[in-house]
């Protein structure tokens, strides 16, 4: 079943692609008045106050519950400030590019047989 569902998102893809390959680009856009050309340095302090106001859930690719991170912190906020601090380089620790998928009917009331009413939901680590 699970390479049914494979299979089907594929062609979903696939069959949009081939359906915008002959559109012209968008020939007007929105002015943006602000842009970002960095990430911001972020502190121990920063990482800290985001992980301690962040709601405790968690993925099964955690190294560590949320709850235990949030309890063992102190020794630990180096490392994650580390890892958050190495997006200002374009890079990401190949552990956190990884999600867990789960899929979920679009609507209690659609039919469970049918691949199309369902909609794949991505469950990332919580450093992520």
């Amino acid at each position: 079943m699970a390479d049914d569902f494979i299979k089907f998102f594929a062609e979903k893809v696939k069959s949009v692609c081939a359906s915008t390959a002959d559109c012209r680009p968008p020939t007007s856009f929105r002015t943006v008045k602000s842009s970002m050309t960095e990430f911001m340095v972020c502190s121990e302090d920063d990482v800290r106050r985001t992980i301690m106001a962040s709601p405790t859930k968690s993925c099964m690719l955690d190294p560590i519950p949320t709850f235990l991170l949030n309890e063992t912190l102190d020794p630990l906020l180096p490392y994650v400030t580390a890892m958050v601090s190495s997006l200002r380089e374009g890079c990401l620790p190949a552990s956190q590019k990884h999600a867990i998928i789960t899929l979920l009917l679009k609507k209690p009331s659609l039919d469970g047989a049918e691949m199309k009413n369902f909609r794949p939901v991505s469950n990332l680590t919580f450093i992520s």
